[in-house]
């Protein structure tokens, strides 16, 4: 909708007005245009609507007692308490209650938990922001890798970490959105204490959502998409 047919189109509902029950207020003063939203098809964040659906589903297999979350997007944690008792924590605790969801603040790179208290972990779109300085929290090249040893030394033998960061065929830092990883960093980083149970790219285009175990012609072909990892540590 251009800003000629937006006009157009108020005088339109205006006219509709006068011709049946009024119910609102309807005013020009009271406008609030949101232009060039008539799109063929509904336009979607890729990264947020994939990596939350695949966790939403593994958090549906392993059914855990309690799950510890680590900043990841807000609606994960709204919506799994649900059905799991969720703790989610962050920097900047946000003012959200809900049944099932308990809040509490911590910072990634320094973590109040007990070594392998955790058994069941998420930290998902985080990792790579840490550092950065984009939340408040301090300048630190390294402090992706504080959080992911972190993250390592508080989830429990045999429990389980989702984890989720931008990847693509280099490795990059967008300062100060982002760092974009290459597919392969996060298990490496890892590797020490965990397995590998799925790994999955959401590419950043084309009608493919969830791509299980991606080819190396498929990473490629990314300049930002997604990794998601279901990483489980050895006992």
């Amino acid at each position: 909708m251009t800003p000629e047919t937006y006009t157009e189109q108020f005088k339109a509902l205006i006219a509709q007005a006068q011709t049946t029950r009024p119910r609102f207020d309807l005013r020009w003063e009271n406008r609030m245009a949101i232009l060039r939203e008539d799109t063929a098809n509904t336009e979607f964040d890729r990264h947020y609507i994939y990596h939350l659906a695949w966790a939403v589903r593994l958090m549906r297999r392993l059914n855990p007692r309690r799950h510890v979350d680590f900043s990841s997007s807000l609606y994960f944690p709204a919506m799994a308490s649900a059905w799991h008792e969720i703790e989610f924590c962050d920097i900047r605790p946000p003012e959200l209650e809900l049944p099932g969801l308990t809040l509490r603040k911590e910072n990634l790179m320094q973590l109040s938990f007990a070594d392998g208290s955790l058994p069941s972990v998420s930290c998902m779109h985080v990792l790579e922001h840490v550092g950065l300085g984009r939340y408040g929290d301090p300048l630190d090249y390294d402090g992706d890798l504080k959080g992911m040893r972190e993250l390592a030394r508080v989830t429990a033998p045999g429990g389980d970490l989702l984890v989720v960061v931008p990847v693509g065929a280099a490795a990059v830092i967008q300062f100060n959105a982002h760092r974009i990883y290459r597919f392969a960093d996060v298990p490496e980083i890892f590797a020490r204490d965990f397995d590998v149970v799925e790994q999955v790219l959401i590419p950043e285009k084309g009608p493919a959502g969830l791509v299980p175990s991606p080819t190396v012609d498929q990473l490629a072909r990314e300049r930002y998409g997604c990794g998601c990892y279901w990483l489980r540590k050895r006992l």
